[in-house]
């Protein structure tokens, strides 16, 4: 059993028992939050896709950690102009565990 949810703009295959880290979710450390955008649903073989999500389908997941992702170097540079720019970028994310798939 899997499904596809996104949040945070992005999409993340899931299944019950994983972690994966999202872009920061607005919720305390040992929190239970739903998330309804489901995109697909894989159930012993049956498979439910939504349009452009799946009605009543829903991850239930608890918040585990909210930590700062790896740093990005932004750089730009036009040559013999003598223009340099450099600024760095951490992201804030969320790591989740998923519970059930409902």
């Amino acid at each position: 059993m899997f499904a596809v949810i996104r949040t945070g703009g992005k999409q993340y295959v899931v299944k019950p028992g994983d972690r994966i880290k999202v872009e920061k979710l607005e919720a305390n450390v040992g929190d239970t939050i739903e998330i309804s955008e489901v995109l697909l649903v894989n159930k012993e073989g049956e498979v439910k896709l939504g349009n452009p999500v799946v009605e009543g389908a829903k991850v239930v997941a608890s918040v585990v950690d909210h930590a700062k992702g790896p740093k990005v170097i932004v750089f730009k540079k036009r040559a013999k102009k003598g223009y340099k720019r450099k600024k760095g970028h951490r992201q804030l994310i969320t790591t989740i565990e998923i519970k059930e798939i409902l």
